[in-house]
């Protein structure tokens, strides 16, 4: 895999030593730490990889630790990193990946290769990543039927969850439109590459190519399209082209009320390990959801207690609202308290005709890990 080295960040920990207030993770894994370390007591190092979201700094940077491995943690693009773990070289100990693309390569290809274990670094409301032409006079999910949707990559995590809650929420369901998938992608340059599993196109759907040269964005202001469902903002919208707009006019509000009636969070990442190092060190999967686990818990107490450092200025009511609704812990790690929303997710997959069969929730994820929670 060719990470891009002006965004790479190799951080060296060693693991060996604990500092004041010794973590969770660092707590639990010492009464094991001869498993992870070898036979003369130095610690084993261990490659990791995924984006620099606040809530994984603490264990980007080592100020948490997994006792008994010294870390390289490297920032990677999803698409890179997918096609690293399903398709690469498979240097990397312990990575973030897409959940469907993941799904996909252990369905429709038995990889085995890695094993997932219940820590979801990214999860987004997709209602928002729904945009049409502001004179195409589409007002409503309904009016979708019979129109063409872009769209630069169909069976990615993202847009499973948007064709899912349109079919369950609205009725409109992928058959009922005209795929246009764009020829480039306005936010490669943050996605990276794009693995085969994110390209599924499943029989019995008008799909077409659009023109070369366009990227998605450009087919919906020059109206090859009518809508466009995409994971990121597409360039003309961050540009402020008044020639599109969300679906959703208060996507913030619709997600809130969608939360509160279905309890889902929809996920889009997750953390695999390679199983020939759990095979080797039984221990490692719960160590690393634990140190993930601190990492979070970490950056939760900042914003309570730091929320005056914020550039948002109503950065701690909106804090106070998404607890209310959606609890304390609003970022949950653990399978069982996450098991209504990979359930959908696994339901899209095989509804929509991209995995080969119906894969159960728990059927990916290390057998050890099924069970953790936080503390």
């Amino acid at each position: 895999m060719e990470f891009d080295r002006r965004h790479l960040l190799k951080i060296a920990v060693c693991a060996t030593a604990s500092p004041a207030g010794s973590s969770a993770l660092s707590r639990s894994a010492a009464a094991d730490t001869e498993t992870h370390e070898n036979s003369k007591g130095t610690p084993l190092d261990l490659e990791m990889a995924g984006y620099p979201f606040e809530h994984v700094s603490a264990l980007m940077t080592g100020r948490v630790q997994i006792q008994g491995y010294r870390l390289e943690f490297e920032m990677g693009k999803i698409g890179d990193l997918n096609s690293h773990v399903f398709s690469g070289p498979r240097t990397l100990g312990v990575t973030e990946v897409g959940l469907s693309p993941y799904m996909l390569a252990f369905a429709n290809e038995r990889f085995r290769a890695y094993s997932l274990i219940p820590v979801f670094p990214l999860r987004l409301f997709r209602h928002k990543s729904i945009f049409v032409r502001a004179d195409g006079g589409i007002d409503h999910p309904s009016n979708l039927k019979g129109r063409r949707v872009g769209t630069p990559g169909y069976s990615s995590t993202s847009l499973t969850w948007i064709r899912g809650l349109l079919s369950d929420e609205y009725g409109v369901r992928p058959e009922d439109v005209e795929w246009v998938v764009s020829a480039e992608d306005s936010s490669a340059a943050d996605s990276g590459s794009t693995s085969k599993q994110e390209n599924v196109f499943p029989e019995g759907l008008s799909v077409s190519v659009g023109p070369a040269g366009k990227d998605e964005s450009d087919l919906l202001l020059d109206g090859d399209v009518d809508a466009l469902f995409h994971a990121a903002e597409p360039r003309a919208f961050v540009e402020g082209n008044p020639k599109i707009k969300r679906l959703f006019i208060d996507p913030r509000q619709v997600e809130r009320d969608y939360f509160a009636r279905t309890g889902i969070f929809p996920i889009m990442h997750a953390v695999a390990i390679r199983n020939d190092l759990i095979e080797t060190n039984p221990r490692l999967p719960r160590a690393v959801f634990d140190a993930y686990s601190e990492s979070k818990s970490l950056i939760y107490a900042d914003m309570r207690q730091k929320w005056f450092l914020r550039t948002l200025p109503w950065f701690a009511q909106e804090l106070e609202a998404t607890q209310e609704l959606m609890g304390k812990n609003f970022f949950p790690y653990g399978f069982e308290v996450n098991r209504k929303s990979l359930e959908a997710l696994f339901r899209y997959s095989h509804e929509q005709g991209l995995a080969s069969r119906r894969l159960k929730a728990d059927e990916v994820f290390e057998p050890s890990t099924l069970e953790l929670v936080e503390a």
